[in-house]
């Protein structure tokens, strides 16, 4: 595993105790602390999450996986963040990567990654419930561990969360309770000499009220992993998966889909100062859709088998004293496009001890979805037959230090040229999906840490971006779409402070500013939030968390009129560990 000091690249990581001292209660705001990423609430159980821009309830440049697992939906190629659940206490840390990661990681992973690890099963041993009662939600999860960690040790887990409905701005109820959602799941890993087993699996189902009646969802997956140590820098990695995820949304489709995955994976040092990584993955999809109203929407073929295959490679050596190369290449075959060539190159120079100094140059594709190439509008094809991976080239520049143990920064400069975007483009027979826009998008991302003392801990971050939307020459598309390509805030910046009061007592005060958005002119907005924590004994802790502490409402996202208010909102929860 790579020192996070040393990675070329801008990535962030939260930790268990980040995501404790957050008083989250769902993974979407869990990822609020990563200032690599941009999360605006479009309602109680939608969010628009996305990295670098291209903000959406259906991003789809942002590749999200958990514990290897990617849970991406091919239908639009981006994630139901409504469906997706953990319980927080079972996550060893989030890597958010923001910039291309498609060599390692493959199509979809443009802008960004993010990257859910989940702790091993001999670390989770004991039980945990935790109840979180709130003015908006609630939530009520348990846990159990049992084994050893020189044995087999297990653990069950079940979760189940409810939010409440938010208001429009005019004060109307979108519904009430808008979500509901229960989980639960296992793990298990075995070590034997040199190989150890991991076999996971989670199952769940949700509903989300909505007229004309509920939008529904369940699924469940099953993971294994077999791990080889060689020694030497040797080691081998076998991982398959299989997912099923089934989607009712009224009015429009049943969605069922299948996704069988296997990945090999071989990291060696085949001469000294090299470090390689070769790897190869298989994937196929199974989607069945019900066109529920195909007077209206449908998908044409309702069914359909989505193939991929990859194989990659990078290696990272020493070119000169404290100077390190990384040369990457994954080719990649779809159903849709063929086959796509996703490089990288990295170089990174460590001045000296704590410093890096790194600058790299890729190209990554957002593959076609479904509904780029198979919607129909009525009698009309919306999806473009011809419709292609939209590219991105990225280029960043980025220096990191950690000049003195208690003191830490990061900045990162990038430019990323985009083609062949999503477009809606105007032609004789009518309107039908497109390549027909280009952007370019600049900016600069900065963090810093800072230990104040062993009580105190400063953190700080700022982003800031501008895109440039274009159309090609020649094209007609769809007035207004362009603006909305660009439809991100420009600048975001977030302010933490946790104060350890005794051992028993700690106070987390963390303020975020957000722009504004131009296309849909929601408002810029700063949020406070206070969380108040107290081990009255070993086993037992106590919180009170208070979001938005200095507004009693605000929109993150949405069109004027139709956007919902995230409110203030206040939650106690306890949490007892046997």
């Amino acid at each position: 595993m790579q020192r996070l000091a040393d990675v070329a690249g801008s990535v962030y990581v939260i930790n268990q105790e980040d995501i404790r001292r957050s008083g989250a209660s769902t993974l979407p705001e869990v990822l609020r602390l990563a200032p690599n990423l941009s999360v605006a609430r479009a309602d109680a159980a939608q969010y628009a999450i996305s990295a670098r821009g291209f903000a959406s309830v259906l991003a789809n440049k942002i590749l999200v996986l958990i514990d290897g697992r990617t849970i991406y939906s091919p239908l639009f190629s981006g994630v139901f963040w409504e469906v997706q659940d953990l319980m927080l206490e079972d996550i060893e840390r989030i890597e958010v990567l923001s910039g291309a990661g498609g060599t390692l990681y493959g199509s979809n992973a443009v802008n960004g990654v993010i990257n859910i690890i989940t702790r091993a099963a001999a670390d989770t041993i004991g039980s945990v419930v935790k109840v979180d009662a709130g003015t908006s939600e609630r939530t009520l999860t348990a846990r159990h561990g049992g084994g050893t960690a020189a044995d087999m040790p297990w653990r069950l887990y079940a979760k189940r969360y409810e939010a409440d409905s938010l208001r429009r701005e005019n004060g109307a109820l979108l519904g009430d309770p808008l979500l509901q959602r229960s989980q639960a799941g296992f793990r298990t890993d075995r070590t034997r000499e040199q190989d150890l087993m991991t076999l996971q699996g989670d199952i769940y189902e949700g509903k989300v009220d909505q007229l004309p009646s509920a939008r529904t969802f369940a699924g469940a997956n099953l993971l294994g992993r077999w791990t080889r140590e060689h020694g030497a820098g040797r080691r081998t990695q076998l991982q398959a998966y299989w997912d099923r995820t089934e989607r009712d949304q009224p009015g429009t489709v049943r969605d069922r889909l299948d996704t069988f995955d296997v990945e090999v994976q071989q990291t060696s040092r085949p001469a000294e100062g090299h470090d390689l990584l070769l790897g190869a993955g298989y994937r196929l999809q199974y989607d069945r859709t019900e066109n529920i109203a195909p007077a209206a929407l449908r998908f044409v073929p309702s069914d359909r088998r989505l193939r991929l295959g990859t194989v990659y490679a990078q290696d990272e050596f020493g070119i000169l004293p404290g100077v390190r190369m990384t040369l990457g290449l994954k080719a990649e075959h779809n159903t849709y496009t063929g086959l796509e060539w996703l490089p990288t190159a990295r170089l990174a120079w460590q001045a000296r001890p704590g410093h890096l100094l790194w600058a790299s140059a890729s190209r990554a594709v957002r593959t076609p979805s479904r509904i780029d190439r198979e919607v129909f509008l009525a009698t009309l094809p919306l999806g473009g037959t011809e419709f292609d991976s939209e590219v991105a080239k990225v280029f960043e520049l980025g220096y990191r230090a950690q000049p003195r143990a208690s003191v830490s920064y990061a900045v990162t400069l990038f430019h990323h040229d985009f083609e062949r975007l999503r477009s809606v483009d105007l032609r004789p027979g009518g309107a039908a999906f497109g390549n027909s826009h280009e952007a370019h998008l600049h900016g600069i991302e900065t963090r810093g840490s800072w230990r104040i003392a062993d009580a105190w801990r400063l953190q700080a971050s700022y982003a800031h971006q501008r895109m440039e939307v274009g159309t090609r020459s020649g094209s007609v598309v769809a007035p207004g779409t362009s603006a909305q390509l660009g439809d991100d805030p420009r600048n975001r910046a977030r302010v933490s402070l946790g104060w350890d009061l005794s051992p028993q007592m700690e106070v987390d005060l963390a303020a975020r500013y957000v722009g504004h958005t131009p296309a849909q002119q929601v408002p810029a907005y700063t949020a406070v939030d206070f969380r108040w924590g107290w081990r009255v004994q070993p086993g037992l802790e106590l919180s009170l968390t208070v979001r938005n502490l200095n507004d009693p409402h605000h929109a993150e996202w949405g069109p004027a009129g139709f956007r919902a208010e995230v409110p203030r909102s206040v939650m106690v929860k306890a949490v007892w560990r046997l």
